[in-house]
């Protein structure tokens, strides 16, 4: 028989922070910049733990060089060559490791390729494992094999949205789990399986479930807008990882197009029928596309998006009384609402 949780889950729409008093003076005060030690690799991180996806219009080598310079994350897709790789590594200083993952898949040619790129660049200290379920027990064993061969790497693996699984997979070796299924802007997961869990909730849950054995989670997807980003943190993240948001952007991937006199540039879901196409030669006959395919705005140097993210993140600090980001979880109280925003003049 089918089961039914009757608890209410809830999304970044549904919650606003509400406000405390505050001894801070200015959001110039507030320090955003987080320390971890993490569980299985005992590596430390010390950063703005704010991440660009590892999608191949965001995870790039360009995006990389100018999050770092603000101390800031960023996942690269699984997509670069290894002359590709060798070429970024001739460009950079090689303290950008320490804010930098290279991404893998489940396969036996991405494991192969993640071998290749970890003894060309042996500064890199991050590996994600991505896949869009992190259910299967494939995935689970994959997690555990990667362990033994990189031991002193630190491992983010996903994606999950539940405390059970959140707990396995740091209790294999994962160090980071990547929560989200389904909440991406161009994901269609949710409408093509009906599966997927409100990303606040997901977050609150996986949290606890993480800091528990002294992981630390990853909120994967569904920010719109510097609130959303705050709210993750609130809701108990460690890192927030985006995508729309940092797409159509010069540090983006993919052409730049024009129509009807407007600068566009494309931007689509990894499991979306151009993603597929583009690494993959055609979707295959067994599975559906599960990602949109999108001409986002040009909007220039990705510069003043981070500066417009951080700001925002420094004033939601400021309203609740968080003179560290490390303190905004525990000075977070979310209600529930109705309506976000006016929208009389969108």
């Amino acid at each position: 028989m089918p089961r039914l949780d009757q608890d209410i889950k809830l999304d970044f729409k549904d919650v606003l922070f509400r406000p405390k008093r505050s001894t801070l003076k200015s959001r110039s005060e507030v320090d955003l910049h987080r320390e971890f030690l993490f569980r299985n690799s005992k590596g430390k991180y010390n950063g703005i733990p704010v991440i660009a996806s590892n999608m191949d219009t965001v995870g790039t080598f360009e995006m990389a060089k100018v999050f770092h310079k603000h101390d800031l994350f960023t996942v690269i897709h699984k997509h670069y060559t290894l002359e590709e790789w060798q070429k970024f590594n001739s460009e950079v200083t090689t303290d950008i490791y320490t804010n930098l993952a290279v991404s893998c898949g489940t396969g036996e040619a991405d494991s192969e390729n993640l071998k290749r790129i970890v003894d060309l660049l042996p500064d890199i200290k991050y590996l994600c494992l991505d896949v869009a379920n992190g259910y299967s027990e494939h995935f689970v064993a994959f997690v555990t094999d990667i362990r033994k061969q990189f031991p002193n790497q630190t491992i983010m693996a996903g994606n999950v949205v539940t405390g059970e699984m959140v707990e396995e997979l740091i209790l294999c070796g994962a160090d980071i789990i990547k929560v989200g299924i389904g909440p991406g802007s161009v994901c269609t997961t949710r409408k093509k399986t009906g599966v997927g869990y409100p990303q606040v909730s997901a977050v609150i849950e996986c949290a606890d479930a993480a800091h528990g054995l002294g992981g630390h989670i990853i909120s994967d997807g569904g920010c719109t807008c510097p609130g959303d980003v705050a709210k993750a943190f609130g809701a108990g993240a460690d890192f927030v990882m985006m995508g729309g948001m940092l797409a159509g952007h010069d540090q983006s991937g993919g052409d730049m197009i024009e129509r009807d006199g407007k600068k566009l540039k494309q931007f689509y879901g990894m499991s979306s029928s151009v993603a597929m196409q583009k690494y993959s030669g055609k979707v295959a006959d067994y599975r559906a596309s599960e990602g949109k395919v999108v001409e986002v705005g040009y909007r220039g140097d990705v510069n003043e998006t981070i500066q417009d993210i951080l700001g925002g993140l420094r004033s939601t600090c400021t309203y609740v009384g968080a003179g560290k980001l490390k303190e905004l979880s525990r000075r977070t109280t979310f209600i529930r609402v109705t309506q976000q925003i006016n929208n009389v003049f969108s």
